[in-house]
């Protein structure tokens, strides 16, 4: 290691866009950074977990909605520096289709939980455009429905 070298703490997590009926699925977040604003379901990779695992936990724990692991498609690796205010994260986000919207249940840290019109979005906490962007025009086509 030389003198420039400096190391910070990477914290590592996973996001799902899950879209019915031209809307995707959002949860309304209970606590900083960006409380009361609307995000994907997602959050952090536990010791022992992998991104896919995450992604269909998080999914459940947030929305009440199971979706299986081998219905999530992965979209893309976000990290860009800055991306959360709290420090260096980098997420993996996926996701998946279902043919009608599905009742959602808001639990662990979203205190809301709703399906929205792809046309009639609210303001999203993070880079959460970018990612929902990211799978409406890359990945959404080759994903089957459930």
């Amino acid at each position: 290691m030389t003198e420039t070298e400096t190391f910070e703490t990477i914290r590592y997590t996973a996001d799902v866009v899950l879209i019915a009926a031209r809307r995707v699925l959002l949860i309304e977040r209970g606590w900083a950074p960006f409380e009361g604003y609307w995000a994907l379901p997602g959050g952090h990779v536990d010791a022992g977990e992998t991104s896919l695992t995450a992604a269909a936990r998080e999914l459940a724990e947030e929305t009440g909605i199971t979706v299986p692991t081998t219905a999530l498609r992965q979209v893309a690796t976000f990290d860009t520096p800055g991306r959360d205010p709290r420090g260096r994260y980098v997420t993996v986000a996926y996701a998946a289709t279902l043919p009608e919207t599905v009742p959602p249940m808001a639990g662990d840290d979203a205190t809301a939980a709703r399906w929205w019109p792809l046309d009639a979005l609210p303001n999203l906490a993070f880079d959460h455009a970018d990612i929902l962007n990211a799978a409406v025009t890359s990945t959404i086509e080759t994903i089957p429905d459930l």
